[in-house]
């Protein structure tokens, strides 16, 4: 998904289990930024549930599928946006400041969302909240590192990485408990005011970060703050240790020179370890949005009730499922990322990926082959109802009746959902009419005996992506590029895994509308086989190596991506 992963070691975890023991202070730093990340999640995953609902209340929203990406997207396209202008605020006016103004972007986002008269507005609210995504993305994890004892911050700023999927499950949650509430959709997006006001308040009680002030040669305070961060004994130690590594940090980039940003990057793309390492970089972040992850994460709930669930309520608790697996793969991948390497991670994820997609094609492709005839007697019960589309003369089913743009909806059989059922025009009248005589009304999705292999599937599909394709082109993209270009090129690399979630977000229903749900995921699964054969021949492994290695890595003649260097060797 979004936001960056930093790696982490059992030992570290440890480590830092005793360190904010006898150090509660590193412990509020760290969980008060981390709400950021708790926000990011919340408001990126809140909107799969609320669009449900928001459908219900706005018929031009039900009718437009373009009108639904947007809603969705809106908060991603923001992000971008709101990113770029985060790298800037946080350099000029550092790092506290910037979560603050995210905290107030996200409180205003679901203020106007929760108030909204008509869907313009919504779409507004998810610009406001894709502002504060943006920003909390890059600065929660940049507080958290720069507020850190070194020998524990791995295993803190990993803790943000784990609130963001933690807050992508607690906004699925909170969609079901507001199920039954009156304004469901205006609750579930008002809610991401409590943690923004909060955050809010513990930041103002909080100092900024202690190398941001060094850098700008506030040093007494960043001694001040490194005080109750350290131990007494540690103090003068890594206040040296702070000094040497903000000059070797400001030497580094002196040494890319003064002038614009195009003109550092044509420097960059000068060099072939930085167009070798931005390849591999690059393709590894478009890669994880391309192989379909947020249609999942986005629009879990309209993918189960494609499967067959009709129900608001019964999508939204079967969408848990999918947000539960995707935290524990976060936890997961922590284990093996080290220990099994980043570049054979992706490719055993993309490996499991593509078999779930392919799964996944082919049981919604079964759903729609064996999905319920329209009965002509079943229909006529219905008096005045019937969709105006449909003939009597011509044998139809489930899905013909369900097809884009004919504004009807599939009344099933009371008895058997696979029985013959009516095709009626859809709205509100219509669907009351339907459930009083005990049936189930299906807009989105057709009955079929085959939606619990497809949750189950999905799931599959989930914990398949999670722990390899989920952190790994994070932690890649951390360690390939050399450190005088990393702040560029990292940069270029994270625009490039928004800009793809963007266009796999605003484009998903309207492929399944245009393709239909089984060709959709079988060309998600087709571009992920295209991914899996780039990365096995772009992207090298970082695992174990310093960063000098990896710049004496990609600068070699005989650089072969899938052939691991000996730097023993080489050095002699």
């Amino acid at each position: 998904m979004e936001g960056g992963v930093h790696k982490a070691d059992k030992t570290e975890f440890n480590e830092c289990l005793k360190l904010t023991w006898r150090q509660p202070y590193i412990l509020q730093l760290a969980f008060s930024a981390g709400i950021g990340g708790l926000l990011f999640g919340y408001d990126t995953g809140v909107i799969s549930g609320a669009l449900l609902y928001i459908k219900d209340d706005f018929k031009s929203v039900k009718r437009n599928t373009v009108l639904q990406e947007t809603i969705v997207s809106m908060a991603v396209a923001g992000a971008i946006i709101g990113a770029g202008f985060g790298g800037w605020m946080n350099d000029r006016f550092g790092r506290r400041p910037s979560i603050l103004l995210a905290d107030l972007l996200f409180f205003i986002g679901a203020v106007v969302m929760a108030a909204a008269p008509i869907p313009a507005i919504i779409i507004l609210g998810r610009v406001f909240v894709g502002f504060g995504v943006g920003m909390a993305s890059m600065t929660a994890p940049l507080y958290i590192s720069e507020a850190s004892p070194a020998r524990i911050r791995g295993a803190l700023v990993s803790t943000n990485g784990l609130l963001i999927t933690g807050g992508q499950f607690l906004a699925y949650l909170i969609n079901l408990a507001f199920t039954k509430a009156p304004g469901t959709w205006r609750w579930m997006l008002g809610v991401a005011t409590i943690p923004a006001f909060v955050q809010f308040i513990l930041m103002l009680m909080l100092p900024e970060s202690p190398r941001w002030l060094y850098r700008k040669e506030r040093k007494e305070e960043a001694a001040a703050i490194l005080q109750k961060i350290y131990p007494t004994n540690e103090v003068e130690k890594e206040i040296e240790a702070l000094r040497a590594s903000v000059e070797a940090e400001i030497a580094e980039e002196g040494s890319i020179g003064e002038g614009t940003l195009f003109a550092k990057l044509k420097k960059a793309l000068s060099t072939r370890v930085v167009r070798r390492g931005l390849i591999a970089g690059v393709l590894c972040q478009v890669a994880q949005q391309f192989v379909g992850i947020n249609t999942v994460m986005y629009y879990s709930p309209t993918i189960v009730q494609l499967a067959g669930f009709a129900a608001n309520s019964t999508a939204l608790a079967l969408s848990l499922i999918t947000s539960g697996l995707n935290a524990l793969g976060s936890i997961v991948s922590m284990y093996f990322v080290d220990r099994v390497g980043r570049r054979r991670l992706m490719l055993m994820s993309l490996i499991g990926i593509i078999a779930m997609l392919a799964l996944l094609g082919g049981l919604f492709f079964g759903a729609a082959s064996h999905s319920p005839a329209v009965g002509i007697a079943e229909t006529k019960y219905f008096t005045n109802s019937t969709c105006p589309n449909f003939n009597t003369g011509i044998s139809w089913k489930c899905v013909d009746c369900l097809k884009p743009k004919s504004g009807c909806g599939f009344c099933a059989h009371s008895g058997n959902k696979l029985l013959p059922g009516a095709c009626l025009i859809s709205n509100d009248a219509t669907k009351a009419a339907c459930h009083e005589g005990h049936r189930d009304w299906f807009t989105e999705g057709c009955p079929s005996n085959f939606g619990w292999l497809s949750i189950i599937v999905l799931g599959l599909y989930i914990i398949s992506y999670s722990p390899g394709m989920g952190t790994a082109p994070w932690i890649v993209n951390s360690e390939i590029y050399p450190l005088r270009f990393r702040g560029l090129c990292g940069g270029i690399a994270a625009v490039a895994n928004w800009v793809s979630n963007l266009i796999v977000t605003q484009t998903f229903l309207s492929l399944t509308q245009a393709l239909g749900a089984a060709s959709t995921f079988l060309l998600f699964c087709g571009i992920s086989c295209v991914a899996f054969v780039l990365i096995f021949l772009l992207v090298p492994e970082t695992k174990g190596l310093q960063f000098e290695e990896v710049e004496q890595m990609l600068d070699r003649d005989d650089y072969k991506p899938w052939k691991r260097v000996s730097f023993v060797q080489s050095k002699v």
